[in-house]
């Protein structure tokens, strides 16, 4: 027989799978619907349940709101200013023409970390579009490239809204979050930009575009044209553009290894002395987002009055209010399951089984991207429901669950999923196949790739890992290749 606490959880998991699927209900009623039924039914008073939705709710936002309006505000400055674009052309400068696809997907891995992943999407495409035109290039290759860069990166690296929520709820420390998903995204993006140029080959139909048949010297001068009209155009400069966004990842990093060498290297009293004291200050993040908001707006923005840059600072604090009530729910739904004990309880049931800890919050993770489509309130459930339970388990490492939660919300982007349409449309691909192979099957190789190395490092550095772990996003990864190799041979057979 289940605890009381147990069937309330699934009962409110259902609801919360139902009211979202099923209803014209938002996903942050149905989160705090889910929260009450889980404390209710769990055998939580009501004055008990409505006590752990608000302190969840509030204890959430507490230590990441500010964190998050700071860093929309930021890419707000970004996205007007054009330093997404000064960016993408220093990156393809420097690496040369038939490396756009790096470039770009470089690109968009470091754009994307303060800029919300369909916006900066929309702005840099007609990079892609030009680099197209003028390198006889598949606009697939640059497009994917691009796209990958910017959804992984969206997906692990904080201060984007959904890692910095699952940081919050397991209680993370950010620069742990910040240096582990920049090491773990870079080769998820490697191997999107790997398919990108299979994808050159595979539908050779998006190279040639209309009126554009450059060849030899000819597509060399087209290129040197169009870098040239870059160099003249009145963009940012590199370190204009980037510093907003190296500047607090290297406050906040620089804060930890100081906290680390206390620790490992017995350098006890570096924190209390005067520059310790600094790098305290300026390493927390809501001072390290502040001083690269600033930074946006008094080098990126010299010919915008006051008035303009408030209103796209304004413009950039409106897109995020969505994203922290649903994490300040999932904080709710976190507390209330913890408060009912039934993370106790299925932490319990846990350790008899086989199955690894970490595999909790990237399956739920997993599964919610496939019912949903949204990627935030995937990693944010997932840590919402299994967050209680690892807490109940001695040894568990949670920046391994905790990027566990953010990389199984990056599985197979599809129908539900805006991100899916506003790839394939603006590249005008209609067919729902060729939607599948050229948006799904990328992200679903950058979630394996992920997952497993997640997996093999909780093996080899975490506990409670299993040889199994990393079997499952494996196995998914080599149904991938092999589904790329018959493709292949598909169109051999064709020519």
């Amino acid at each position: 027989m289940l605890p009381i606490s147990v069937i309330g959880l699934i009962i409110a998991v259902f609801v919360l799978i139902f009211l979202v699927l099923r209803t014209k209900v938002h996903v942050f009623i149905a989160m705090l619907a889910a929260a009450c039924m889980a404390g209710l039914i769990g055998g939580l008073s009501v004055d008990d349940t409505m006590k752990a939705i608000s302190d969840g709710f509030g204890g959430t936002l507490g230590g990441i709101g500010i964190v998050i309006g700071l860093g929309v505000m930021m890419g707000a400055i970004l996205e007007a200013s054009g330093a997404g674009e000064s960016i993408a052309y220093n990156f393809i400068k420097w690496l040369g023409k038939k490396k756009e696809e790096t470039a770009l997907a470089v690109t968009g891995y470091i754009v994307s970390i303060p800029v919300f992943v369909d916006s900066a999407l929309i702005i840099l495409y007609p990079i892609a579009k030009s680099f197209a035109k003028t390198s006889n290039r598949s606009i697939l290759t640059l497009t994917v490239s691009l796209a990958g860069g910017l959804v992984v990166a969206h997906h692990c690296i904080p201060p984007t809204p959904g890692p910095l929520g699952v940081a919050s709820i397991f209680g993370v420390d950010l620069a742990s979050m910040l240096g582990f998903g920049l090491v773990i995204a870079a080769p998820c993006v490697y191997g999107i930009i790997v398919y990108s140029r299979w994808l050159e080959k595979h539908f050779p139909e998006f190279i040639s575009l209309p009126n554009v048949n450059h060849t030899g010297d000819d597509a060399k001068q087209v290129h040197h044209d169009y870098m040239a009209e870059k160099a003249a155009k009145n963009l940012p400069s590199l370190t204009k553009s980037i510093m907003p966004i190296v500047v607090p990842i290297v406050l906040i990093l620089v804060k930890s290894l100081m906290s680390l060498a206390e620790k490992q290297f017995g350098m006890d009293g570096l924190s209390a002395s005067t520059v310790g004291a600094i790098i305290n200050f300026l390493g927390h993040p809501i001072i390290a987002l502040s001083i690269s908001t600033l930074l946006a707006v008094y080098t990126l923005t010299p010919h915008l009055d006051k008035e303009s840059t408030t209103t796209k600072l304004e413009e950039g604090i409106t897109t995020c209010g969505i994203i922290l009530l649903v994490t300040g729910a999932g904080g709710a739904l976190g507390a209330v399951l913890r408060a009912s004990g039934a993370g106790a309880e299925i932490a319990n049931q846990i350790i008899e089984l086989s199955i690894s800890p970490i595999m909790i919050p990237f399956i739920i993770a997993t599964l919610v991207r496939i019912i949903q489509g949204s990627g935030t309130v995937s990693m944010i459930t997932a840590a919402s429901i299994s967050a209680p339970v690892l807490l109940e388990m001695e040894g568990v490492n949670m920046l391994f669950a905790a990027s566990a939660a953010t990389m199984g919300s990056l599985f197979a982007g599809y129908f539900n999923d805006s991100l899916f349409h506003i790839v394939n449309r603006l590249m005008g691909v209609t067919e729902v196949k060729k939607q599948l192979v050229i948006w799904t099957v990328p992200t679903t190789i950058a979630w394996a790739i992920g997952g497993s190395l997640i997996m093999i490092l909780n093996l080899l550095f975490g506990s409670h890992g299993s040889v199994y772990d990393p079997l499952f996003p494996l196995l998914v990864l080599a149904g991938c290749l092999v589904f790329v190799k018959s493709q292949s041979k598909q169109q051999l057979q064709i020519a």
